[in-house]
């Protein structure tokens, strides 16, 4: 990298903005049309936020820890930041993008983490499942179900007992939350480039939500949701806490 000139964004928690204010004066914030790097101030939601408010800027994102679990966060030290921004590598990740149709009305957004479908009452979701147009499921009961990355797959993902998926597994994690029936069904992986369709059934009687990242879409009647290989999103770790390996050493933590 050439010159590095970073533009510096920050969660609303009082941490975050005296660390934000504390690193101007210490590196020049550019504007973020100026910048070739961004450096994100806060936990995880804040790094979600920031790769949704720049997904069409070709930008890598550092993100320092000032909120609370911090996992695609590097730890905070103010000291030598360009350097270690000059040495960190780079993960690259490709969001999901999602369409659907609620109210006769057709909504799209993209997820960096998961698309989550959940039910709106008491009552569970009854849903059907396509994979690249084949039926696969034809009838799950269940409080939701969620498409992840491998990014996400230690996210809302993880909490349902879904599996753990390394960066470079070339895969998607469909799993089901509380399923009711069949009783059996875990999941499934799914190869990147599948392209998934899910049918809310009985959508009067059982409403159902979809919600990617941070969206929300109710009373839908579908979603389809495939990776979006067109975006390509840069985030940077130090070399010793890459998200490769946080991902692996997750998986031996009980």
């Amino acid at each position: 990298m050439s010159e590095i000139k970073i533009h510096l964004v920050s969660s609303n928690n009082a941490e975050a903005k005296k660390a934000k204010k504390d690193l101007a004066k210490l590196y020049k914030n550019y504007p973020i049309d100026k910048a070739n790097t961004i450096v994100a101030l806060g936990g995880d939601g804040l790094m979600l936020q920031t790769l949704h408010d720049n997904i069409n800027r070709d930008l890598p994102i550092y993100g320092m820890n000032k909120g609370s679990i911090g996992f695609l966060m590097n730890k905070y030290n103010e000291k030598n930041l360009l350097k270690r921004i000059e040495k960190s590598i780079s993960t690259e990740l490709h969001p999901l993008k999602m369409k659907t149709k609620s109210k006769n009305k057709i909504f799209s957004a993209k997820a960096i983490n998961e698309v989550s479908l959940l039910r709106e009452t008491y009552q569970a979701a009854k849903v059907k499942i396509y994979v690249d147009g084949k039926e696969r499921l034809k009838e799950l009961i269940c409080d939701g179900l969620l498409l992840c990355t491998p990014a996400g797959s230690t996210a809302y993902n993880l909490s349902a007992h879904g599996p753990i998926l390394p960066l470079t597994s070339n895969l998607l994690a469909l799993t089901p939350i509380s399923a009711f029936r069949p009783r059996r069904w875990k999941g499934a992986l799914l190869p990147r480039n599948a392209k998934v369709r899910i049918n809310i059934l009985e959508k009067k009687k059982r409403p159902v939500s979809v919600v990617a990242d941070n969206s929300e879409f109710r009373d839908i009647e579908y979603v389809e949701i495939s990776e979006d290989k067109d975006i390509q999103l840069k985030m940077l770790f130090d070399p010793k806490t890459n998200l490769e390996e946080r991902i692996i050493n997750e998986q031996f933590i009980y």
